[in-house]
């Protein structure tokens, strides 16, 4: 008996898994859903199916609807928990996430290194990691909590969504919270408010679609050094992620932390071996 169904099903779960997580780097501070794409191996096919929609729609809409139905899930189940995480074990909770990206570093630096590695590469590398650095740092200075809720500010946050799905490395949560509106948004998720979703679908579909074939123009000519720039916007957004306020802690409490960051990297270790199984 075949096992290409068991098989195509089990692909298909595994998809919707990966659309979760990828799902989960719209919304969590700190975290990139296109760094999420890109480690997870689906980034590039993603940037030339939204650069070149009706080139072989049918098979792509297959392959990425459970990544849709995935993220979209994710992002409305972790509005919930990561509101309630993140209001009451921010720090923890953090620790998770940047182990399930380590733990998923290995697979994008091979990625990255598909076509070879030379000097040019690792100084995109370097530069795209001071870059990280840099905007991730002196990020919060752009916005100071001001933004009102409307139409137009939730226009502005579906784009910052989209350029975190096209720009590896970027957190739109980063500058949604900064703006005051992350709490508006993920109530908007959870009470499904059109209001809010509206905008966030207009900003994101038309930033999407007004630089994506942009991103892939870069990636069939820059492919090696646009990857090694990602690699390095990603190290450098996890680093800037990582925890420094620990008031309060007790013993048990740093337990957790190394707890949840064992857990987040053998999840995300666990992840790219199924990925090179599927690829």
């Amino acid at each position: 008996m075949s096992t290409e169904p068991s098989q195509d099903n089990q692909s298909w779960i595994f998809r919707f898994v990966k659309g979760m997580f990828i799902g989960s780097g719209f919304i969590i501070p700190g975290v990139s859903g296109g760094a999420l794409a890109a480690i997870f191996g689906i980034y590039e096919r993603l940037i030339k199916f939204i650069a070149n929609i009706t080139t072989n729609f049918k098979k792509n809409m297959k392959f990425f609807l459970p990544v849709g139905l995935g993220a979209f899930f994710g992002i409305f189940l972790l509005s919930f928990v990561v509101s309630f995480a993140l209001e009451n074990y921010a720090t923890i909770s953090i620790w998770f996430f940047v182990g399930a990206i380590l733990g998923m570093i290995p697979s994008l630096w091979k990625e990255a290194g598909l076509k070879g590695r030379d000097k040019i590469d690792w100084i995109f590398l370097i530069l795209s990691f001071v870059f990280g650095v840099l905007l991730l740092g002196f990020g919060n200075q752009l916005f100071d909590g001001q933004v009102p809720p409307s139409f137009w500010s939730f226009l502005l946050c579906g784009i910052f969504i989209a350029l975190g799905a096209l720009i590896p490395g970027l957190s739109p949560s980063n500058f949604i919270v900064y703006m005051g509106l992350y709490g508006a948004m993920a109530e908007g998720f959870m009470s499904f408010d059109l209001s809010i979703l509206v905008p966030l679908g207009i900003g994101i579909v038309i930033t999407m679609f007004s630089l994506a074939k942009v991103i892939e123009k870069i990636f069939n000519r820059y492919y090696s050094q646009f990857y090694h720039f990602i690699f390095g916007i990603v190290l450098a957004s996890t680093i800037m992620i990582i925890p420094t306020d620990y008031s309060g802690f007790g013993f048990i409490q740093y337990v957790w932390c190394a707890v949840m960051l064992v857990i987040g990297a053998a999840i995300g270790a666990w992840m790219s071996r199924l990925e090179e199984r599927y690829k």
